[in-house]
């Protein structure tokens, strides 16, 4: 088997990567920069060498694009057309490249949960209405245009929530006032995490990459989202800390501006996609999947 990765020196990616490589998979990361690889069954190619030829990812079963410039930054003017630019941009570069394969590749494409809005009481599968009520919303309804345009074999939109992992993205640094024991709830504490576990992500994208009938919108979250209060009390007891020290909403608006947003609303995301098609969760609940982490941490 062969796949192409496009993002795949990221978070996300790099999981990915190491997933198909020790599975005997042969793994094409797309970057942006040429660079040796120092895993037999990885090799990279440019950007700019697939303009000119496409034959590194000829015969590939999949291309997975995770490439995107981070929302975890404050959003100015430029950070949200860089947010926006970076993701149109990716999504025609594989529409130019599966273009020209003679064997069209499944796309796997990353993509977001924020167009279905915010909300504290509604629940919202990929059968939910889009509701373009912020920036991200926004910039998710373009993102996915743009892919339904790609020439593939199949398409997979793959809305992804809060990636949870010891070794990058949202985690580390929701973990680190708990360490000094000052964890709490953030604002309201009834906004809702839509979450994952990185190697339930892994695998899900793996899933639709094999299995024919995942199409189209693909929530990738948790079966059991939570509240951030009730996030912050699994935590608490996992890691043995106190759960005393709330961080009032105010705060978080004047240190992040509007990206705060993202910490003091939420969504209430179930993937149903994924479940109807017979994946199964490693770490269905909260509890399970910070056990897990936690474990890690210890070296276990």
């Amino acid at each position: 088997m062969k796949v192409a990765i496009a993002g795949g020196t990221g978070f996300i990616g790099g999981h990915l990567t190491r997933y198909y490589a020790e599975r005997g998979t042969e793994v094409v990361l797309i970057s942006r920069s040429a660079r040796a690889s120092d895993k037999e069954r990885v090799k990279y190619v440019t950007w700019s060498e697939l303009e000119k030829n496409v034959s590194a990812v000829e015969g590939a079963e999949a291309v997975i694009n995770l490439a995107g410039e981070s929302i975890n930054q404050r959003w100015s003017e430029a950070a949200k057309a860089r947010i926006l630019d970076s993701r149109l941009d990716s999504v025609r570069r594989v529409a130019d490249i599966a273009g020209r394969l003679e064997r069209k590749p499944v796309l796997v494409n990353a993509s977001g949960m924020s167009v279905y809005g915010l909300s504290d009481t509604e629940s919202f599968s990929e059968e939910s209405p889009h509701r373009l009520d912020h920036f991200l919303a926004e910039v998710v309804e373009k993102w996915e245009a743009e892919i339904r345009r790609v020439p593939a074999a199949r398409t997979v939109m793959l809305r992804v929530g809060v990636v949870l992992g010891r070794d990058g993205g949202a985690y580390p640094k929701m973990r680190l006032p708990f360490v000094f024991g000052a964890g709490g709830r953030i604002g309201s504490g009834r906004q809702w995490l839509s979450w994952i576990h990185v190697d339930d992500i892994i695998r899900l994208i793996d899933y639709c990459v094999t299995q024919e009938e995942m199409a189209g919108p693909v929530n990738a979250t948790a079966p059991e989202p939570v509240t951030n209060d009730a996030f912050g009390r699994a935590l608490a007891k996992v890691m043995g800390r106190p759960y005393l020290f709330p961080v009032p909403g105010l705060v978080m608006k004047l240190i992040f501006g509007e990206m705060s947003m993202l910490l003091l609303e939420g969504q209430k995301v179930l993937p149903q996609a994924a479940l109807s098609g017979g994946f199964r969760f490693t770490y269905p609940t909260i509890e399970e999947a910070l056990r897990s982490l936690e474990r890690r941490a210890k070296g276990g």
